[in-house]
């Protein structure tokens, strides 16, 4: 899959990665290339288990013990991270180049250390800054990120904040490393939905403000319809569908995103039951045949059950993994549901619905 991409600041290609559980092996991830540019918002979807976090785990060396990269690179800043195998190489990299910010921020802080501290310490470590100038930065970061009178609340403790306000900690840390890529892990998972929105909304600003690249992990397609320059679908340990907002939520082309936009709540009938893509995914302990999300596929072909679909071309900015590409296959009609897709986000707008901001600057 070859984008359009000057200078991508992570390449991946051909990354396969291996765990091994008790006796078995599992392929969570498949064969993935995938480029991320400078300054863009990539958004990564899928189901639970389909290898999203495990796929940008390969950035900051931080897969679990008994996994590992079986085939394949990860390239930045000119050298294949894959290689790495010293924490002492990858603490070059984690947090001070790519940073993460994770679901529950009361995982990711010390609880018995004040917020300021906290961001302190990495400032301190990654920018070289003593501590005078280092509370002063902090303080200005935890401004930046929503905290009103950041200067007392810098010596507060993270059970002295709320969820929402201990993520803005969180991700203050985070920009404190002063980070080329943010990665975020279902950031806005465990907090209500007002408080999602201002999160998302903050990610947005800063990444604009600081112009690194965001990515999105999430199984939110309402996360990704706000904030996305890009999506990739994941399903099974690969690729299945990339390009813009656009080409993913108005023009879909894999029978498991159209499965995906079916089940959006905001596109359901009060009168109905809310559509679910039926079936399991495949066990990854044993070898693919064929497309593996043929058996839940209703549109699936003979050939899906045989060979392995090549990664078609749509645009210079949309591929999708699917046989229907195949110029001999038949013509599908996508379901009703998600037919005028378009229309149907702009009338949810008119209601206040998650595509309201990206419609309106449209």
């Amino acid at each position: 899959m070859e984008m359009n991409v000057k200078d991508p600041i992570i390449s991946v290609k051909n990354l396969e990665v291996k765990f091994k559980v008790r006796d078995k092996e599992l392929t969570a991830i498949r064969n993935i290339s995938m480029d991320f540019e400078e300054g863009q918002v990539v958004a990564i979807v899928g189901e639970s288990g389909s290898g999203k976090s495990v796929f940008t785990k390969t950035f900051t060396g931080m897969l679990d013990s008994n996994g590992r990269i079986s085939n394949g690179e990860v390239w930045f800043e000119g050298r294949d991270i894959s290689k790495l195998t010293k924490d002492s190489e990858w603490e070059k990299i984690r947090g001070s180049k790519i940073a993460m910010v994770f679901q529950d921020p009361m995982t990711s802080l010390d609880p018995v250390r004040t917020v300021g501290y906290q961001i302190s310490e990495v400032i301190i470590k990654h920018q070289k800054k003593d501590k005078k100038e280092a509370r002063k930065i902090a303080v200005d970061l935890m401004s930046r990120v929503g905290i009103d009178d950041a200067d007392r609340r810098y010596d507060e403790y993270p059970f002295m904040f709320s969820g929402g306000m201990r993520q803005r900690i969180v991700i203050a840390i985070a920009l404190a490393c002063q980070p080329r890529v943010l990665i975020c892990d279902e950031p806005t998972t465990a907090l209500d939905v007002t408080i999602q929105a201002q999160i998302i909304e903050l990610i947005k600003e800063l990444s604009h403000e600081f112009n690194f690249t965001t990515i999105y992990i999430t199984h939110d397609l309402g996360v990704v319809a706000k904030v996305a320059d890009l999506v990739a679908v994941m399903y099974a340990g690969q690729i299945i569908e990339y390009g813009t907002i656009e080409d993913v939520f108005y023009d879909p082309r894999h029978p498991y995103t159209w499965g995906l936009l079916s089940a959006l709540p905001q596109l359901g009938d009060k009168e109905e039951d809310l559509y679910a893509i039926p079936g399991t995914p495949p066990s990854l302990f044993k070898k693919v045949v064929g497309d593996a999300f043929a058996p839940r596929n209703q549109y699936s072909l003979a050939i899906d059950f045989q060979q392995e679909p090549p990664m078609f071309k749509i645009s210079d900015t949309h591929f999708a993994k699917t046989w229907l590409e195949d110029p001999r296959a038949p013509k599908v009609e996508k379901p009703v549901m998600i037919q005028d897709l378009h229309e149907k986000m702009k009338a949810l707008t008119s209601k206040g619905g998650i595509y309201s901001d990206r419609d309106k600057d449209e």
